[in-house]
């Protein structure tokens, strides 16, 4: 063959593979160089925003959609799907002949914002991770304070721990749902008002939990087949890879890092009980004692330091389980730092019964939340004194300054013993039996309920011959555990990588392998009831010292509440105005953002 006609064939072959590619662009086979398996022209058609189907409340200036479905393939529309409010202010509307309304985006402005630049609030009501459906109904009151104060507001629902008679629960299904809602706002943004570059979650106890995982997981490739399965946008109009992060998480007692939570319960409380489970005498009272020396190990390989950048690790003890070095001080100084916020910030008399905060929104069906909503104080107390009196009790743990307002706490074993004592079993979150919310979390298509926690696992195997000493030792349980960590999910997935998935420390901690794997949320803000016994509170402390040292994480705002338990718990003002606030405080960082309020 001679040069012309290599030249010809060659050119041929060229205008052939075009062809092809102009073919299965336009059929939506074509994403991006990533080669995501989704498809453009299914999106286009499922997922594209009605401009023309809008409802109005004309009393409360709110422009709303509910029953929007956000992936192209849902395995139960009644949780894959959202609705959308939207101040009067940002539209421009014709009336339908059925009573909706067209609507155009205009550039109206709502208190510091306008429709270009408001941010988008979601959000996350799913205690015990329990499935959140979707609103199937208007109700002005939900979201109202947020559409009052400019905001765009977006209630989505998301599948829970369970499997549903027509879909696939556990981890990591919820967080997925809601990460593909992200990627439907992002998908419509150039319809919808409001800027999708700034959309905060927020939610309370496994809701909180979600919140963070959504916040720290943001484009983690570990959900990429998840979203693919049920038709996510992850990709744009016009074929380029959407980003599922988000710009701020806000999370109440989230109850996360499972991956350590039953070592954490058992340093934090477990050790300083002999109660039930935890009785003299019992193979489960000597599980306690060794999770809590796990815990130990972990937190010395976990790298966190304080905010003033002393690296924190925990020593060997004459008394209690590794509470000595610096992480026990920090600690410490965690429970003696929101006691005296709460007597500076504290008018008396106070009743304890008056404080609490539980305005996060409508609890799921057939889901109650912990009782433990206040202290372990009851009364009225006419000054601090009294009240401290109240909690020193026989045994004076904290020492009072009458003339500086101000005291210090003992031990956390004191704090524990008066305030906290724990109230779940050995095996608090992946229980021997399997009967913990969470063991449904890890659950299967084929296993209702599994279990997850490595560290126990290896627990039960190495140290099988010293349980075997006590009467009531169950040898069943160390093989129980060993098996369930092998089952795969329908990707092949690990108890492991699932885990992994629904832990945000593991995006943001150098101790793990995702670190450096997404891109978390810009701000961060931590709210938990200190006395809560429903988790330890090492658990949110380690995630906000994590995220303070993520370069790209511009905000930490972490506060322990004194008094408060398992709540939305708040120092001052209720959590729905402090949310709300903190959201503008967020947004008056952002180089972009103009207060229009500052310019009338």
């Amino acid at each position: 063959m001679n040069r012309t006609n290599k030249l010809i064939l060659l050119i041929a072959v060229v205008i052939a593979i075009l062809t092809l590619l102009v073919a299965a662009s336009e059929m939506g086979l074509l994403t991006d160089t990533n080669n995501y398996k989704v498809n453009l022209t299914e999106l286009n058609e499922e997922l594209t925003l009605d401009m023309s189907n809008w409802n109005y409340d004309e009393k409360n200036n709110i422009y709303y959609q509910i029953g929007l479905v956000y992936c192209a393939n849902p395995e139960a529309t009644e949780y894959e799907s959202l609705g959308i409010y939207v101040p009067g202010d940002y539209f421009n509307s014709e009336r339908n002949g059925n009573g909706t309304y067209t609507c155009t985006v205009i550039d109206g402005h709502v208190g510091n914002y306008s429709a270009s630049n408001a941010p988008i609030v979601m959000p996350i009501n799913t205690a015990g991770y329990s499935a959140q459906k979707a609103p199937t109904r208007y109700n002005a009151k939900e979201v109202k304070d947020y559409t009052d104060a400019g905001f765009i507001y977006v209630n989505a629902g998301c599948r829970g721990r369970e499997n549903g008679g027509n879909y696939s629960g556990g981890a990591p299904w919820g967080v997925t749902d809601l990460k593909a809602a992200v990627l439907y706002l992002k998908f419509n943004d150039d319809t919808l008002p409001g800027d999708s570059q700034r959309i905060f979650s927020f939610g309370h106890s496994g809701g909180g939990a979600q919140s963070a995982i959504l916040g720290a997981s943001g484009d983690s490739e570990m959900y990429t087949p998840y979203l693919e399965s049920i038709g996510a946008a992850i990709i744009d109009r016009n074929g380029i890879k959407l980003s599922d992060s988000i710009c701020g998480a806000m999370c109440w007692c989230p109850i996360t890092s499972l991956d350590t939570a039953d070592e954490a319960y058992e340093w934090t409380m477990g050790q300083y009980s002999t109660d039930g489970t935890r009785g003299t005498g019992t193979w489960t009272g000597a599980l306690s004692d060794d999770l809590a020396s796990e815990y130990a190990k972990y937190i010395n390989d976990l790298g966190l330091r304080s905010p003033n950048g002393k690296p924190l690790s925990l020593e060997e003890s004459e008394d209690g389980i590794y509470t000595s070095g610096s992480y026990y001080d920090y600690m410490l100084k965690i429970v003696e730092d929101s006691l005296n916020n709460f007597l500076n910030e504290t008018s008396f008399p106070y009743s304890p019964s008056s404080s609490g905060s539980m305005d996060s929104g409508p609890v799921p069906e057939g889901v109650s939340l912990s009782s433990d909503v206040t202290g372990s104080s009851s009364g009225t107390y006419r000054t601090p004194q009294e009240y401290i009196d109240s909690l020193n009790g026989d045994e004076e743990w904290i020492i009072y300054n009458s003339s500086t307002n101000t005291a210090k706490v003992t031990s956390i074993e004191a704090f524990v013993k008066h305030c906290k004592s724990p109230t779940k079993d050995v095996g608090a979150f992946d229980d021997l039996g399997r009967d913990q919310a969470e063991n449904e979390l890890f659950g299967t298509d084929e296993h209702d309920s599994l279990h997850f926690d490595g560290i126990m696992a290896n627990a039960l195997k190495e140290n099988s011959e010293n349980y075997s000493q006590f009467s009531d030792y169950d040898s069943s349980k160390a093989t129980s555990y060993a098996n369930d960590l092998k089952e795969l999910d329908r990707f092949n997935y690990t108890i492991e990588n699932r885990s992994n998935m629904y832990n945000p420390l593991y995006y943001v901690s150098p101790y793990y392998d995702g670190v450096g794997s997404s891109h978390p949320a810009k701000y961060w803000r931590i709210n938990a009831g200190i006395e809560q016994t429903d988790t330890s509170f090492t658990v949110e402390t380690n995630l906000a010292l994590a995220l303070m040292q993520i370069s790209d994480v511009d905000s930490v705002k972490f506060n322990e509440v004194w008094g408060q338990g398992h709540s939305q718990a708040e120092r001052k003002g209720s959590a729905s105005g402090n949310f709300i606030n903190w959201v503008n405080e967020c947004m008056s960082n952002e180089s972009d953002f103009f207060l229009f309020d500052y310019f009338k």
